[in-house]
């Protein structure tokens, strides 16, 4: 049509006149009567101001430097390109100049105006518009018809997948220079009327007998009825979520052995503006059955072996999902993928397929392609920028010149996460297989995380804090340590810790402590040796000077020597360490036996462990389990000394006991992210002479926040939320203890920089003085609910509120519940 026109309006005009351009003072005559053609010289753009001038030509197509028709097709071509483009409010071609066969044509534009700013939203919230202008990233951008239904659509979809189905958008400008006005910039208001988000008043279900009503809204997780009950659910209707939910009810019905299940209807009713009605027909079908399941092309196991790995016996209901997971990758590495593949056999393959379906009955013929088991050619290691790769490659379980093993690389995983250098969310692992050479290459992609702490650790009881203040350097380079440049701050990247702590409760307590830690000594093999001294000072305010002044001041160091162990399994640990401690108390009748005096504390510990957890801040699986013993030598055994009539100072001078703790933690992962962890322990310290009696040292305390396990005086104390400091155990300690804690977990974080999640405990325990009165269920028990934030810099905060089930003799006083602030990563050590 347009084409058209313009034809139409050069022959107009030339039935009336010919046209006349004066071009440099000369008088030039051009007749449109009839079309004439030219060469075209050059094409000058007249009116831009945003657009590449070049790129205005290029778009009209008009044939520069060849022959060209005035008037005729390709000037209106090129007019109609450029319309097209709905980049500019008007186009027009005028003749520049003619001289014999040649013309200049120019092209007069004027482009449309640029969006100046974000856009402007009004009728919704902050956060709202805060999302709609990162969806829509307009600024500087032409403002076109197209960008205005762009930004209409982008806004009702918006809001329709929150529920507003009736949502309206209206977009208007304004210049910001009116003088400008089609040269410039606008303002783009975008004003918002959501109206009322529409609900689902009912979803009514037809033609279900295997499955209630109930039992299929509960599958549809985001397609709620308006019902009181709905706290925490979202009734609004939005058709993705249906989508979803409808699919979830088939695959539910497929885990039935209802094979060809389907959906029939499925119909929303609008009621009234604000609420619809949801009709879902089903249509059901019969109950499938394995009858015979056979295997092609396998010659590594026999098909006896195959059909017992996968579980799946003739006459059971046929389930989809569990083929599946019996087949490729299950969790539990207890599928027939993961038997081949932990053979070597990366390239395996299995189809199976449905060979014959009679009545309701379906034989499977497992079609396999075993292939050759793959050898590892290449291992490398992408993304650490602080941890060097030999930290990285002695944790790694994949060799150059190995057989590939799918249970290798999960460990290797595992082993990475468990370093605490990385993000375990984004630890991604590689394979790169060549079918041709049988070979693969494995990269492990890794992504640094602060692991350096300022360390704060500690709790609040009895009306006292005790904090620490300290550094922790988790991945040390001692090496460095006198190499300028490595230094930033400090030498870091292997692997190495550094630990320097100060605790202090001001005037009453303060101690000192620093370790180090090489968890690969010499290099070769995962033994590590720790080296801690530390000092710790606990009184009763008052200055030296002073005659009523009560302290205990204790001096210690330990050196430790751990390794990984290869049977049972190389999950095991073995840690060996031996601790010197010398006590001197003047006038501390506080917790301990004797008040005034010395005594000294040679120690052999032996602690056997085993951890499989997943990672090290928010486990999801796993087991870490400890038995630990403690061994001082029997002095009273060898020496001549009668304890029967030895003064107290003799009697401790030299300390002996045993003592042996168990500690076990279960993780389970119930659904998504949720995690159940339980958590025992029970702790026993033993006498060699029963003159000599129960050591005034190392006895267990119970109640309150704890304080992260540390030893504050020579006591070990454990907490037990909902109770009062240390009130679950007599004055001077107890030499036996059981603690029970179950506590559900739910990550609201998991982004390494902030790692958060709320927990609900149940927990139980006691203190006992002798086995004679010991019983293991006759424990105070409270619950609660709680938070932990995890920061690299500070460690786990956590933040309690406890309440006890059960009263405590004597204590008629105490709280019914407590809240409870700690700083560290255990609540006591069991």
């Amino acid at each position: 049509m347009k084409k058209f026109l313009l034809l139409l309006l050069f022959a107009f005009s030339a039935v009336f006149a010919s046209a006349q351009t004066v071009i440099g003072g000369d008088s030039l005559s051009v007749s449109y009567a009839t079309p004439r053609e030219y060469t075209l010289v050059k094409v000058n753009v007249v009116g831009t101001v945003f657009v590449n001038p070049e790129i205005v030509v290029l778009i009209s197509g008009l044939p520069v430097n060849d022959k060209i028709m005035i008037p005729g097709e390709k000037t209106a071509d090129a007019i109609d390109n450029l319309w097209r483009e709905g980049i500019f409010e008007d186009v027009s071609i005028a003749i520049n100049k003619v001289e014999g066969e040649y013309i200049w044509l120019d092209l007069i534009v004027v482009e449309k105006p640029m969006i100046a700013g974000d856009l402007f939203f009004k009728g919704i919230k902050k956060n709202e518009k805060e999302d709609l202008i990162e969806k829509l990233p307009l600024k500087g951008l032409m403002f076109t018809e197209y960008r205005e239904r762009h930004i209409i659509e982008t806004v009702n979809e918006h809001f329709r997948l929150d529920g507003y189905l009736n949502c309206e958008t209206k977009v208007r400008t304004e210049y910001v220079d009116t003088t400008a006005k089609g040269k410039g910039f606008v303002r783009v208001y975008v004003d918002v009327n959501k109206g009322k988000k529409v609900r689902i008043k009912e979803v009514n279900i037809e033609g279900n007998t295997a499955m209630k009503d109930w039992k299929i809204r509960r599958k549809m997780k985001d397609t709620k009825r308006m019902r009181w009950y709905q706290f925490f659910k979202s009734t609004k209707f939005v058709k993705e979520n249906l989508e979803q939910d409808e699919e979830n009810v088939l695959s539910a019905y497929r885990e039935k052995g209802y094979r060809d299940v389907r959906i029939v209807k499925d119909t929303v009713r609008t009621t009234d503006p604000n609420r619809v009605e949801i009709d879902i027909k089903i249509e059901e079908g019969n109950v499938y059955r394995y009858r015979n399941i056979t295997w092609v092309g396998n010659t590594k196991y026999s098909s006896e072996k195959l059909s017992q790995v996968l579980g799946i016996k003739k006459g059971d209901v046929y389930n989809q999902a569990t083929l599946e997971s019996r087949l490729y990758m299950s969790p539990q590495e207890n599928d027939i993928s993961s038997l081949y593949m932990n053979e070597g056999y990366l390239f395996f393959q299995v189809n199976p397929v449905e060979t014959a379906v009679p009545g309701d009955s379906i034989d499977i013929e497992m079609r396999i392609y075993e292939g050759r088991p793959a050898i590892i050619r290449n291992v490398t290691v992408v993304g650490n920028t602080k941890t060097n790769d030999n930290v990285i490659m002695r944790e790694i379980r994949t060799r150059p010149g190995q057989l590939f093993r799918r249970t290798d690389v999960i460990r290797s995983q595992r082993e990475l996460a468990s370093l605490g250098y990385f993000d375990p969310e984004k630890i991604q692992i590689n394979p790169k297989p060549d079918p041709y050479t049988g070979t693969v290459d494995i990269e492990y992609v890794v992504e640094e995380r602060p692991s350096d702490q300022v360390e704060l650790s500690g709790g609040w009881g009895g009306n006292r804090l005790v904090g620490t203040l300290g550094l922790s350097f988790n991945n040390f380079s001692a090496r460095n340590l006198f190499n300028l440049k490595e230094w930033r701050p400090l030498p870091a990247g292997d692997g190495q810790k550094l630990s320097i702590r100060a605790q202090s409760n001001g005037l009453f307590f303060r101690s000192f402590n620093a370790s180090f830690t090489e968890p690969w000594l010499g290099g070769k093999k995962p033994n590590s040796l720790t080296v801690t001294i530390y000092n710790s000072l606990q009184s009763n305010g008052l200055k030296r000077t002073d005659e009523n002044r009560a302290d205990v001041n204790i001096w210690g160091a330990t050196i430790g020597f751990g390794m990984r162990l290869k049977k049972p399994d190389d999950f095991f640990y073995l840690y060996q360490d031996l601790t010197y401690q010398y006590y001197q108390l003047n006038n501390y009748f506080s917790v301990f036996a004797f008040a005034d005096g010395y005594a000294n504390n040679l120690s052999y510990r032996i602690t056997l462990s085993r951890n499989s957890t997943d990672q090290q801040i928010y486990p999801r699986s796993g087991i870490d389990m400890k038995v630990i013993g403690q061994f001082t030598p029997p002095y009273s055994l060898f020496n001549d000394i009668d304890y029967a009539t030895a003064d107290v100072q003799t009697r401790y001078k030299y300390v002996e006991y045993y003592k042996w703790k168990f500690t076990c933690s279960w993780y389970n992962r119930l659904a998504g992210n949720l995690v159940l962890s339980t958590r025992v322990g029970f702790g026993y310290l033993g006498m060699y002479n029963k003159q000599v009696g129960v050591a005034p040292f190392e006895r267990f305390y119970l109640g309150g926040s704890g304080l992260t396990g540390f030893a504050l005086d020579g006591r070990e104390i454990i907490a037990l939320r909902g109770y009062d400091d240390q009130s679950l155990s007599a004055r001077t300690g107890a030499p036996i203890i059981a603690k029970y804690t179950w506590e559900l977990r739910y990550p609201v974080s998991l982004n390494p920089s902030a790692t958060v999640y709320g927990l609900a405990f149940v927990e139980a325990g006691n203190t006992w003085q002798n086995f004679k009165t010991f019983n293991p269920f006759d424990v105070y028990r409270s619950g609660g609910v709680g938070v932990r934030v995890f920061l690299p810099m500070f460690g786990l905060l956590g933040l309690d509120w406890g309440y006890r089930f059960d009263d405590v003799q004597n204590l008629s006083g105490m709280q019914k519940s407590q809240i409870h602030f700690s700083l560290g990563m255990n609540l006591g050590e069991l």
